[in-house]
């Protein structure tokens, strides 16, 4: 096969198409800002954890301090999701967290870990939307705009 046949494969059968009629990627600002206040809360019940954990002996200021700033940074990051450095600042948070959580208790380090394998397959998912975008792949890319 050619390069011409395998790249004409790749587009949809009704062609390349308009821009879709409703930006899908403005539904992954939502999924974001979901999982961000969702990794929030976790994180502070982190706090819980820390507190009862062998009768409170890793309830330290540095411990209680690193989780609730490592929660009020996630919270801040809300407010930012639209920025186009957002996913990168919340891969990096997300990173951190996990190394310095093996520093207050393993359960921190757990619960990103978790996240950060949330964070993975919705940037998967993400993708695969903006593949299937550039090849016309989208049913709102087809439809006639009404006159």
């Amino acid at each position: 096969m050619t390069n011409n046949q395998n790249s004409s494969e790749n587009i949809s059968p009704l062609g390349l198409g308009n821009e879709p009629t409703k930006d899908p990627l403005k539904g992954f600002n939502g999924m974001v800002s979901a999982t961000l206040l969702l990794e929030a809360i976790s994180i502070f019940l982190g706090l819980l954890v820390v507190l009862k954990i062998d009768s409170g002996s890793y309830w330290t200021t540095f411990n209680w301090m690193f989780i609730t700033i490592l929660g009020l940074i996630h919270l801040v990051m809300l407010g930012l999701v639209r920025k186009p450095w957002a996913i990168t600042a919340i891969m990096i948070v997300q990173f951190a967290g996990a190394i310095g959580g093996i520093l207050v208790h393993w359960s921190i380090t757990a619960i990103m870990i978790l996240y950060i394998a949330v964070w993975g397959f919705g940037l998967y998912l993400r993708s695969i939307l903006v593949e299937r975008m550039k090849r016309g792949y989208l049913t709102t890319q087809h439809l006639e705009a009404k006159k």
